[in-house]
């Protein structure tokens, strides 16, 4: 679904990536772990075409997404769904309005809008939660309509930059419990984290970056090692 061909990225004099080789293939759920700066929010960066490579080729079912045009970028968007650590909910709406306006701005029918955003919002168990502020809700309900925004297009990809890195240890893993879930229904999942003992009971694929290099790739019940 996704290959990395000896991508590598450099800002100034810092290189974030070098020579990265790898194939992520769908369906997969993998846990992308490294410290601070090894570049894993750069490989996330990269796969949205948020920044393109210094040299070598990311593809996505088969097009290099460093040749797609600027204007397309947002339709590729459509197809990856992307939570951040930074939730970024529109405080002055609810948490149905929040999930609808993803469809608003890609000019969706509200009869389109009003049948889909209670199945989302049903899918992350917060239906009850449709007319409630992100000032009354908790972190992880937060954190679970910002999941719930990035599935509204239907994506074939899920990428999820350090989700749990705001939240205690029991809203954390409800919260890999809903990607794992999520996974389970087709979705490809990209969980780009810090937290150990997350990471060792998923027990899926494991990828960890230094400096910018993978230098472990464990397949099947991955650990995570540094």
């Amino acid at each position: 679904m996704i290959k990395f061909d000896q991508v590598t990225k450099t800002y100034e004099k810092v290189q974030a990536l070098k020579d990265v080789s790898m194939e992520i293939h769908k369906s997969e759920f993998i846990s992308l772990v490294g410290q601070s700066g090894a570049g894993k929010s750069t490989l996330i960066r990269l796969i949205i075409g948020e920044e393109r490579p210094d040299s070598g080729r990311i593809l996505i079912d088969d097009i290099d997404v460093a040749n797609i045009n600027r204007r397309d970028i947002p339709y590729l968007r459509r197809k990856i769904g992307v939570v951040f650590q930074d939730i970024k909910l529109l405080p002055k709406r609810t948490a149905f309005e929040n999930v609808a306006f993803a469809l608003e701005v890609a000019g969706e029918k509200l009869s389109v809008i009003k049948k889909e955003v209670p199945k989302i919002l049903e899918l992350v168990g917060l239906k009850d939660k449709a007319k409630a502020f992100p000032d009354e809700m908790s972190g992880g309900e937060m954190q679970r309509i910002a999941i719930a925004r990035s599935l509204v297009h239907k994506p074939v990809l899920l990428l999820a930059d350090e989700p749990t890195g705001n939240l205690d240890s029991i809203n954390a893993w409800d919260i890999v419990q809903l990607l794992l879930k999520i996974n389970k229904q087709g979705t490809t999942v990209i969980l780009a984290t810090h937290a150990k003992d997350l990471v060792n009971s998923i027990k899926k694929r494991v990828v960890t970056i230094e400096q910018g290099e993978v230098v472990y790739d464990q397949q099947t019940k991955g650990k995570y090692v540094l």
